[in-house]
């Protein structure tokens, strides 16, 4: 389990370090096609996704840079035209406020991914089942926290959200996808109680047996659809690269067995290759 969590880490420098690499020519070491670059947050599928692509773009001669951000810079990026991708924009809830504010100077497109998950999360051994409860069972748990991500992204200000409209006597930490996980796994190997905020599609349902504690009020809405968003100008630069991106579309299965084959390797891009290898007939049907 350590080999997960570990993997995270290496795969945020990795990102880090991509994102420096500067690009005229493509892996294959030929002429690049164009340079487009990636605004990706530090999350498990957003890391799988993008070094997924990453993969596949550079194969057909393109150079593609990644540059892991908070989300609301990664907005504020494909806004001001200095990111040309970000492959995950959560609708109708959960990234609704950004979109609100951005959806004038962004390129909105196709979704990839339906029916998402988000909330709060606990291990299946807690005997707790809604957030209604956590006041109650407040002693009983012995927590006083609710382990967060980055402070910047949506399922944090609708945790805020929850807090209030559920008058949680509970203190939210701001954290990182990682340092999260980190927290979660050290709980769930010691079988003690811990609180996270979580979202699906993740590799922990996998790798962890846990529920969401029910909402009964819909602080966190209904199930979201995953769309890619892009630079107003993407589509006449980079007529090809959009139509492929437009008829891609993954599901648990496709998506869970990409996480995995990323977390099982050293880096996230290696991984993506691996991956893109044991998946070329489906990835043949996004670009042909």
């Amino acid at each position: 389990m350590k080999k997960f969590i570990s993997t995270l880490i290496i795969t945020s420098l990795a990102v880090l370090s991509m994102a420096g690499c500067a690009g005229g020519e493509n892996g294959s070491g030929g002429e690049s096609k164009g340079t487009i670059t990636f605004g990706l947050n530090n999350w498990a599928e957003n890391i799988a996704i993008s070094n997924m692509w990453k993969v596949i773009l550079e194969e057909k001669g393109y150079t593609v840079k990644l540059k892991s951000m908070e989300k609301s810079p990664v907005w504020a990026g494909i806004a001001q035209g200095d990111l040309d991708v970000s492959p995950e924009v959560w609708l109708p809830t959960t990234d609704k406020p950004l979109y609100e504010e951005y959806k004038d100077e962004i390129a909105l497109h196709e979704s990839w991914y339906e029916g998402t998950g988000l909330g709060l999360v606990v291990p299946k051994y807690m005997d707790i089942d809604s957030i209604e409860q956590l006041n109650a069972k407040k002693d009983e748990l012995g927590l006083t926290q609710l382990i967060g991500i980055d402070p910047g992204a949506s399922l944090m200000k609708l945790t805020r959200d929850a807090i209030k409209e559920y008058d949680l006597n509970y203190e939210l930490v701001e954290s990182s996808g990682p340092a999260m996980m980190s927290v979660l796994d050290k709980a769930y190997n010691n079988e003690e109680p811990v609180i996270v905020t979580l979202w699906n599609p993740h590799w922990a349902f996998a790798e962890y047996e846990l529920k969401y504690l029910k909402d009964p009020k819909k602080v966190y809405g209904e199930p979201d659809d995953i769309y890619f968003m892009t630079r107003k100008g993407f589509k006449e630069d980079f007529p090809e690269v959009l139509k492929w991106m437009n008829n891609w579309e993954m599901d648990d299965q496709s998506l869970g067995e990409l996480m995995a084959v990323i977390n099982e390797n050293d880096d996230a891009l290696e991984g993506a290759k691996q991956w893109v290898k044991d998946n070329q007939d489906l990835v043949d049907e996004w670009i042909n």
